[in-house]
């Protein structure tokens, strides 16, 4: 039978301080933001009249940014390039107290920035993606392996936020898997449908609707249907765990203790941005803390409710979190 479900403020409690690895894509999220008062006469498309700029860490930073904002400890293993993004990225992360001793440069690519053309209204006009998405080979790769291997040894939970962006292959994968498993560890994965064969024997997969029906070959429109491709996509990706992320309609949940279908928080949605990262974030940190998978679920539930209420991008912090609950 499972045990019953545990105090939530006291869960976010003992997450302080429980130390996060994370290996995955790191990101900068740069938003360009102006006014629309006109059509440009060259062609029509909004001229944006320029107000401010903002930066913010992306991929698998804002990962770590939201381990850090609840209290965690975070490492991360990821790749930049020699640029000023990359030194900007670094800075940040140093700045919110991230140990970027893994962080491995490689010059021969750029640092992954996606610059956001945004309205004071926050209405996105136009993207563009800087980035170099070939897997890491070689020297660099064994300089990833070794740096992820030695890692895991200081932490309490693995996870890996994989965008597709080079720094996760299939030996990256599959070394932070095995390391994790050998120190007694769970590992996560928020994962992209053309990698599902690097993540086997993962403590928990965390897609989301699009990415599970695209696994699994099944829509996914009720609770009933969700259950189903959990339990194909668990099949299919040879994990232990499934949380699958369904937007507006919360998250279902396949894991050792059982099946739970966890309805979504109500808030007024501004932007799902981001949201993913949010999730996992505080579900490691549960785990870390001692919780049951369910448990640090329904914490990644609410922390997840107040996310989507914000635009791009953005880091719960523990009292936001506390006081919500």
């Amino acid at each position: 039978m499972p045990a019953a479900p545990a105090d939530l403020p006291t869960l976010l409690e003992r997450a302080r301080g429980r130390a996060v690895l994370i290996v995955g894509d790191l990101m900068l999220d740069h938003f360009v933001i102006g006014r629309v008062e006109r059509i440009s006469p060259e062609a029509p498309v909004p001229v944006v009249q320029f107000d401010h700029e903002e930066y913010r860490l992306g991929g698998a930073a804002n990962v770590a940014h939201n381990v850090a904002a609840l209290g965690g400890r975070v490492e991360i293993a990821g790749l930049v390039g020699s640029d000023e993004p990359a030194t900007r990225l670094l800075a940040d992360l140093a700045r919110i107290g991230i140990d970027t001793a893994s962080i491995v440069t490689d010059p021969s690519r750029c640092t992954t920035r996606k610059l956001r053309v945004v309205t004071t209204r926050n209405q996105q006009v136009a993207r563009v993606d800087y980035e170099c998405d070939r897997e890491i080979t070689g020297p660099l790769e064994d300089v990833m392996l070794r740096k992820v291997h030695e890692a895991v040894a200081r932490a309490a939970i693995v996870l890996i936020s994989d965008y597709q962006k080079g720094t996760v292959t299939r030996r990256v994968a599959a070394r932070a898997i095995e390391s994790a498993r050998a120190a007694g560890i769970p590992s996560l994965i928020d994962p992209k449908v053309p990698h599902i064969d690097y993540y086997a024997g993962a403590s928990l997969i965390t897609p989301n609707h699009h990415e599970a029906e695209a696994i699994t070959l099944m829509r996914i429109r009720n609770a009933e249907d969700a259950r189903g491709a959990a339990e194909r996509f668990r099949e299919r990706a040879r994990c232990e765990s499934v949380l699958i992320t369904r937007g507006e309609h919360g998250m279902w949940l396949l894991g050792p203790d059982g099946e739970f279908d966890l309805p979504a928080e109500t808030r007024e949605v501004s932007d799902v941005t981001g949201a993913g990262d949010t999730v996992i974030a505080t579900i490691a940190l549960g785990l870390a803390a001692g919780g049951t998978l369910q448990d640090a679920a329904r914490l990644a539930n609410r922390a997840a409710g107040l996310a989507v209420s914000r635009f791009g991008p953005t880091a719960i912090t523990a009292e936001e979190l506390r006081t919500s609950l």
